[in-house]
């Protein structure tokens, strides 16, 4: 007997995995400026685009990984439906445009630390949403 899944049940389940996916890169982002703010006391700021130092917030952790994530799941989808190979092209994409994010911290950091944890927050942000999201795409 064969058996068939339907497109229509396919697609909560693929929501589904893409909201934990960007939920568990924001928690992860969130656990890495635990360890670097509080617990290993890296002064977090960067400097805005006035020049001025800004620390760098959990909340600005979250709601930028957030941001990042739901960009990321928004231009999978609509790979999906403009190219048959949605999923190596947003992949490439996606490792594109994290390299450009690392010119962020690396131009903005306040100090070396704040710039390495930056750029480390960027990388674990990375590792979760690209392998995540990837694997959620149409083959």
């Amino acid at each position: 007997m064969e058996t068939t899944i339907s497109s229509t049940a396919v697609r909560p389940a693929r929501r589904r995995d893409r909201l934990l996916t960007v939920l568990a890169a924001t928690a992860a982002t969130l656990l890495g400026w635990v360890v670097a703010v509080p617990l290993a006391g890296v002064e977090l700021a960067a400097r805005g685009g006035d020049g001025a130092a800004q620390r760098v917030t959990p909340v600005a952790v979250a709601v930028s990984t957030l941001l990042a994530g739901l960009a990321g799941w928004a231009s999978l989808a609509l790979l999906e439906r403009l190219t048959a190979r949605a999923r190596p092209v947003w992949t490439v994409v996606a490792v594109l445009v994290l390299a450009l994010s690392l010119l962020g911290p690396v131009g903005a950091g306040v100090g070396s630390a704040a710039t390495v944890t930056l750029v480390a927050l960027h990388l674990v942000a990375a590792a979760v949403l690209v392998p995540g999201l990837r694997r959620t795409a149409g083959r």
